[in-house]
């Protein structure tokens, strides 16, 4: 990166940094983009995908203007490493498990959000209620 990148980034901080409101918006803004980055990536964290990795780059949005999320995002990276450690060195049938309770709450959110019934319904077995969520029923 030149000195003029540099240069560049360093002004764009200091003209947010002269007036309070702009501040203010911008880490309003940072907040409510982080924010909703980090919530879509804890609702995807069971299902097959990156959802780990949108967590982590919903806190790194965060860490930008906060020093909690700082904090949070070194923690949580820490946890995850040693949580992944662990399982590798666990035998095939822990892993297996860990596996099966992972599908359990994915077939579990599908149910409650009305996806199997919706996909029932969809290929002429819409007379299979016991599908419907009863959040929908």
């Amino acid at each position: 990166m030149s000195g003029t990148e540099d240069g560049k980034k360093l002004s764009f901080r200091a003209r947010i940094e002269e007036k309070a409101t702009l501040r203010r918006t911008y880490r309003v803004g940072v907040a409510v983009l982080g924010g909703l980055v980090l919530a879509a990536g804890v609702i995807m964290i069971p299902y097959p995908g990156p959802g780990w990795l949108v967590v982590f780059a919903g806190l790194a949005i965060l860490a930008t203007e906060f020093h909690w999320a700082r904090r949070v995002l070194h923690f949580a990276r820490g946890k995850y490493d040693a949580w992944a450690d662990w399982l590798g060195r666990q035998p095939m049938i822990i892993r297996l498990a860990v596996l099966a309770l992972t599908g359990l709450v994915v077939a579990a959110t599908l149910y409650l959000l009305n996806a199997f019934y919706l996909v029932a319904s969809l290929v002429g077995l819409g007379h299979w209620t016991w599908l419907q969520s009863p959040f929908f029923a």
